[in-house]
């Protein structure tokens, strides 16, 4: 059983040189990049026949009867779920869906072999009872939810560590099995790790499209939902203060009959423009505080004095004889005005 066929060999080294071309790429959303997904799906499919034909993996047999270099096919399932879930389709829940069932396959094959700690056996066991609502930890304990996340973080963290320690140095694997064997088995559990992961955010993510609107019939347009889309007129035109953006940043500014169909700004000049393009998206001060003060000063916005200190009299210049004068007539303009007034003169109010 040590010695594969050479097919699968070359089948299962032609799915891996795939895979990691997908994930060194960037471009996941082009159809050069779909369709090496599609390959790469189609080469593990294949792998997974031919170990089937050949009795690769048998439940009678325990770990220690798998040869090391065969370990690595235990990952096939999920090789095959990781990327079915990079797949772009409408079918969205029907690809989530088959992920799901092959990240199902790949851990109930590692339970036969006893592969899986008491931890993911306990997580094992509450995605059977329910799929739709699989959480790695607690939805209802917000601080042990917390607690069990940064756990599982760490332990992440730690079999990185250790794989990248492995992987240091890849002669003295070929000469050594016993490490080769720990490599293939550390890797094996990192992939078990990240299998209760996507299999939560599947669950997530079906429990949100659950929700979503279903789609029109075909030949049968949506019904916009905003009121002012669909009293739009024939030609185009909407009472939104957003114009429509179909066109793109790129595209006309004005249609043919003037309408505006894309938010623009008039600028002097193309160096006005290019001065704007780093600027902050708030608007900064220009002046500091005593500058502002200063300037409703000498507007005239502002009213200085008051407080204890407007209680308090100026005292006259006796050598100033004409302010004397005027201090002299106010005296006598308040205490004609007292005579003229006595008090409570201007009471009328509750006279019998």
């Amino acid at each position: 059983m040590s010695e594969e066929p050479q097919s699968l060999r070359t089948v299962w080294q032609t799915a891996e040189d795939k895979r990691r071309q997908i994930e060194s790429s960037w471009d996941t959303n082009s159809a050069a990049h779909q369709a090496l997904v599609n390959a790469a799906i189609a080469s593990y499919e294949q792998c997974l026949r031919i170990q089937d034909q050949i009795a690769l993996f048998s439940p009678n047999e325990s770990l220690e009867d798998i040869a090391t270099n065969d370990l690595h096919h235990l990952l096939a399932q999920y090789r095959l779920a990781d990327l079915v879930q990079r797949l772009s389709s409408p079918e969205r829940k029907a690809l989530l869906r088959r992920a799901q069932d092959s990240y199902e396959k790949f851990l109930r094959q590692l339970d036969l072999y006893d592969l899986l700690s008491s931890s993911d056996l306990k997580l094992l066991e509450q995605y059977r009872e329910d799929p739709s609502t699989f959480s790695t930890a607690s939805t209802s304990d917000p601080a042990a939810r917390r607690e069990k996340k940064i756990l599982r973080f760490k332990q992440e963290k730690d079999l990185k560590q250790k794989l990248q320690h492995l992987q240091q140095n890849p002669a003295a694997l070929q000469n050594d099995d016993d490490m080769h064997r720990r490599l293939q088995l550390t890797q094996i559990e990192f992939c078990v790790h990240l299998a209760f992961q996507s299999l939560e955010s599947i669950a997530q993510e079906l429990h949100i499209l659950s929700r979503a609107p279903p789609p029109p019939p075909p030949g049968q347009q949506s019904v916009p939902s905003d009121f002012r889309e669909r009293h739009k007129s024939n030609d185009g035109y909407s009472e939104k203060l957003d114009g429509p953006m179909s066109a793109g940043l790129s595209g006309p500014m004005l249609s043919k009959d003037g309408k505006p169909l894309r938010p623009f700004t008039l600028l002097n000049t193309r160096q006005t423009m290019q001065a704007g393009v780093f600027r902050p998206d708030h608007s900064l001060p220009t002046m500091t505080i005593d500058e502002y003060l200063e300037e409703e000063k000498r507007r005239g916005g502002m009213i200085e004095g008051g407080g204890a200190q407007s209680g308090i009299q100026p005292e006259v210049d006796e050598d100033d004889l004409q302010k004397a004068d005027e201090e002299t007539m106010k005296a006598r303009a308040w205490d004609e005005y007292v005579e003229n007034n006595p008090k409570g003169a201007g009471n009328t109010l509750n006279r019998g």
